[in-house]
């Protein structure tokens, strides 16, 4: 038997090994996982289990920018398609009275969303259902708003996106956020990411995104990117707070699979953080939908410049 070494992902798990005078967390086990292992894991439903909140590539931060740009209001009807925890469906429906409805796919996220539902009061205002991105059940012209945080990379992308605008009322904004490649990265890194942690994920250039939404029928197209920081210490630790972090690090604790789990995916996802992105993607629904709208980047709030189309 060989000692896993645990990566630290929490900033104030320093001030903790230096207590413990260790340089990593060590469980004594196998650090590697077995081919059914890998094949039945699911970063983002690992990572609802341990109990994270903010689960897509912005992070708070690119959920408070799709909020800028939204504009919600009270009596509007808001469709958050790929929910997961039901975290930006219960954000919006607090903070602007509007009515969420969300949906995911994932039995995992449909328990935590609902239970998170029911915790905080909101029943009355969001609920939380099952629903396809790909088959939406619901009808032309339905919502106000439309959100999708890191769903359509995972699926038949322009299928996808075009049932994000069917559902949308015209005159009505359609907001995704996508990982995009900041920059090319090297053939392992690629391959770790998207053939390993990520299996199936499609992820492209911000130009490649813009274009598919464009060309899906999507208006007034406006587009922000910033770096990928959900994973990354002080993104951790700004998406969920200190005593969030302390309850996952300590589920994470609680058995030798989820360790295990950890110590597989976190060097594995380290090695493409430095050349992915997140970026947000804003447009209107047209009274006739065609492609071809321009594109207007704009600056990221606090300084983060997007990237700019040519």
């Amino acid at each position: 038997m060989e000692y896993l070494n645990i990566p630290v992902i929490f900033p104030f798990q320093i001030e903790i090994l230096r207590a413990s005078r260790r340089s990593s967390w060590r469980v004594r086990a196998s650090p590697h996982l077995t081919a059914t292992e890998v094949a039945q894991l699911d970063p983002y439903a690992f990572l609802a289990l341990l109990g994270k909140r903010v689960i897509h590539p912005g992070g708070h931060r690119s959920s408070e920018e799709l909020f800028r740009r939204a504009g919600f209001q009270p009596d509007q009807q808001i469709l958050d398609v790929g929910c997961g925890v039901g975290t930006s469906a219960m954000a919006i429906a607090r903070r602007f009275g509007a009515k969420v409805t969300a949906v995911d796919i994932s039995p995992i996220m449909l328990a935590r969303a609902r239970s998170n539902v029911q915790r905080t009061g909101l029943t009355g205002q969001v609920t939380v259902t099952y629903g396809d991105i790909l088959a939406l059940d619901f009808p032309d012209n339905r919502y106000d708003r439309v959100i999708a945080e890191a769903v359509t990379m995972f699926v038949d992308r322009p299928r996808a996106v075009r049932e994000l605008i069917r559902v949308c009322k015209p005159g009505g904004r359609v907001l995704a956020t996508e990982f995009f490649w900041r920059e090319p990265p090297p053939s392992e890194a690629r391959e770790i990411f998207l053939g390993q942690v990520c299996p199936g994920m499609q992820v492209d250039t911000l130009e490649e995104w813009v274009r598919l939404y464009e060309e899906a029928g999507l208006g007034n197209t406006q587009v922000v990117s910033g770096p990928f920081e959900m994973m990354t210490p002080a993104g951790f630790l700004s998406d969920e707070g200190v005593a969030n972090c302390l309850a996952i690090m300590g589920r994470a604790m609680t058995r030798l699979s989820y360790l295990r789990k950890m110590a597989w995916l976190m060097p594995r996802l380290q090695r493409a953080v430095p050349y992915l992105g997140y970026l947000l993607v804003v447009g209107e629904k047209p009274a006739t939908v065609q492609g071809g709208a321009a594109v207007q980047a704009e600056e990221m709030a606090e300084g983060v410049s997007p990237e700019r189309m040519s």
